[in-house]
Parts: structure tokens; sequence; C-alpha cells
């Protein structure tokens, strides 16, 4: 489950480094089980009405291809707290709050996210996840112990770090030099910042070694949601009928506001429900003379998308059609392949069947065709 921001909440994602110290390409553009990290990063804030991601100009052109339309895209400067004020500006004073994230934290979970918000929410001008220091503390040099540190109110920093954006803005003009993060600079600037619960899980990806406690991580939280979706529409006047995308010649045709496609109205309602998101008349109203007649695979790959915009993938779909007429099995291929296209799927995970009702009910007396659908996201 995403957490859904309060209005006004903003995000920014800096995933501008070079992260050479992990090896290979920069970290936030390495694979982690299938999914980037920045990408893995990104799909915490989804609940976000407004996200900024601040990039290397070298990697503006890949990160327009990934993640255009669904966030705001900047380069960012030569340190980390540049990086963040071109991020601030980009909101330009269109957000109260924002919540700083490092691309390089994939793995942060919806109660981190949550436990920033609370706070803000509850009057904390500034809060920030962190997990007290637990190991012994020693100084060194040379190879050798030389000393050792108290332990005692120590913690380790994390992030989102979250502020009202009018406050870190002033921290940042005030204080251009870099920083550790930007907590430190708030402090520079007087502003008090609560410590929220911080997680374990919530690493910062930085040596290779770091990628396989994530993958160790990711194995143990696997989201898997299932929804399913049944649909029925009435025969009427016409001499085809449009069946999981694939038009059938037909005695009649069948009755609805966009194509009547119950197959793939089935189907869409089936994504929709995995993800809690209604039904089909939620995000294309009957009522709005815009859907009359539409392509019904316009509503399938808005569902689609939208499932992957929350990070998941598909498992497998399989609809079932129930009527007497017209024969499916000649076309059940077809319909695969169709559907499989709209939602950029393989064909092999989608499954597309037939059965009569025995000649009982409406379907049995041929006055229409009815639908049932099922499908399986992940996310891993």
């Amino acid at each position: 489950m995403t957490v859904k921001a309060p209005s006004g909440y903003a995000a920014i994602i800096t995933g501008a480094g070079r992260g050479t110290r992990a090896g290979g390409e920069p970290k936030q553009w390495r694979d982690l089980r299938g999914r980037s990290v920045l990408a893995r990063s990104l799909d915490a804030f989804a609940g976000f009405d407004r996200v900024v991601l601040v990039v290397h100009p070298d990697d503006m052109a890949r990160a327009i291809r990934d993640f255009a339309g669904g966030v705001t895209i900047v380069t960012g400067g030569e340190t980390r707290a540049a990086s963040v004020m071109a991020g601030l500006q980009a909101l330009d004073g269109q957000a109260s709050h924002v919540l700083i994230h490092d691309g390089a934290r994939p793995l942060v979970s919806d109660a981190v996210i949550q436990g920033v918000i609370d706070a803000l929410q509850g009057g904390a001008q500034a809060a920030a996840p962190a997990l007290p220091v637990s190991d012994a503390l020693w100084n060194g040099a040379e190879g050798a112990v030389t000393g050792t540190t108290s332990r005692a109110g120590l913690f380790r920093a994390q992030t989102p770090q979250g502020f009202t954006l009018d406050q870190i803005s002033n921290a940042h003009r005030l204080h251009p030099d870099d920083a550790a993060d930007d907590v430190e600079l708030a402090l520079k600037a007087g502003i008090p910042v609560a410590i929220t619960p911080g997680s374990e899980d919530n690493l910062k990806i930085t040596f290779p070694a770091d990628f396989a406690r994530a993958e160790r991580i990711l194995g143990t939280a696997m989201d898997i949601r299932l929804g399913n979706g049944y649909d029925v529409h009435a025969f009427g006047p016409g001499d085809h009928v449009w069946l999981c995308g694939v038009q059938i010649a037909h005695e009649a045709g069948l009755v609805g506001h966009s194509d009547a496609d119950v197959g793939m109205h089935a189907l869409t309602d089936a994504i929709y429900g995995a993800l809690a998101e209604g039904d089909i008349g939620r995000h294309f109203p009957p009522s709005d003379p815009q859907w009359k007649g539409a392509d019904s695979a316009i509503f399938l790959a808005h569902a689609a998308d939208l499932a992957r915009e929350r990070g998941f993938t598909f498992g497998n779909a399989d609809v079932t059609l129930i009527c007497e007429a017209p024969k499916i099995g000649p076309h059940a291929v077809a319909m695969q392949a169709r559907l499989a296209q709209i939602m950029d799927v393989d064909p092999s995970r989608i499954s597309v069947k037939a059965t009569t009702s025995e000649r009982l009910g409406f379907t049995g007396r041929r006055e229409g065709i009815a639908a049932i659908a099922t499908a399986a996201l992940i996310r891993a």
C-alpha cells in the first residue's frame, strides 16, 4: 500500500550522484530485482501530488525515457545541497511541505514515510527518521583501536527528511555550502527537528554488498494483489461484437456506452480491484459523453499503466467469456495477443477461454454475454 500524502505535500528524490563506491554504473540506475534502484525509490512516493526527481545532466535522457509524465525531472548540481536546492526551486512555492529522500534508499517503507508526515501534521517544523546506535563505537587509526566513544544519544540518520517548504528553502539559501543532509542545514538555520522511527530495511545502497542485502530484504517483502471483475452486456442491433479487443461477426451487437467489450471491461475492473481503485465507472464515468463508443483498450491500458506506476508487474490474468454464441475458440489466441499488447505483457501471462451456461439464464437464452476475470499483481 502506498502512502497517500496530504494535500500540499511534495517529495524530492535525489539521484544526481555518481555512486562509484557501489561499482559499475551509478548505483541509482542499477537493477534491483527487475527495477532500477531509483524506480523503487520513486514508487514509494507515488501517493504524493508532486514529485521532483533530481538527476545528473548525463542521465537526463534516461530519466525522461523512464519517468517522464509521472514526475518533474530537473538536473542537479555538483553537491548534494546544490541538487536539493534545484529540486526546491522546481517546486517554486507549489507545496506547503516537502519530504526529501535519497534515491539510493529503494526500500523505504510506508511506515517510515507516514511517521514523518504524522510528525509534521502534529506540529513539528521538521522531522526525520533515525535509528539509535546500538553498536559500541571506537576511535581508530592505522588499523588499531585508539579509544572509545559513548553511543548515548547517537542516532543513524535516514530519509525522507520532512520540512515546511519555505523553511528548508530558506535554510539552503542561508547555508549554500554542502552538508551531510538537510537536517544539518535545518539545524544551522535554527529549525528544530523531530526524530521519527526509522527502519533497518531502509538502507542506503553504498557498497556492492548492499545490493545483496537489498535483494534479501525484497525476498521477504513481496506484495501480491488479486482482483476480480464481472461484466454483462445485452445483445442489440448490429452485425458484430467486440470481445477482448477482437471484432467478431455476429447476428447482433452488444449494447453499451463504450464499445461494450464485456471481456475487456471485466479484466479492467479486475486490475482496478487489485489496486483498490474501484471500477471503470470511477475513472471513465458513463455520464461523460467523451467515452460514448470509446475503444475499451483505453480503459484497459489505463488500468495496466496505473498498476505499473504503483510498482506492480503482472503475474497473470484470466478471462472467461460466458455465452452461447458467437464461438470464442477460433478467436481465443487473437484475443490473448491483443490483451497482451494493450497491457504490454507477454501473451503467456494472459488466458482467454469461454464457457456456456447450458442454456440457462440470460446467456442461455442468448440475450447477452457475461464475463468474469481475475488479475494477479506482484510488487517485489
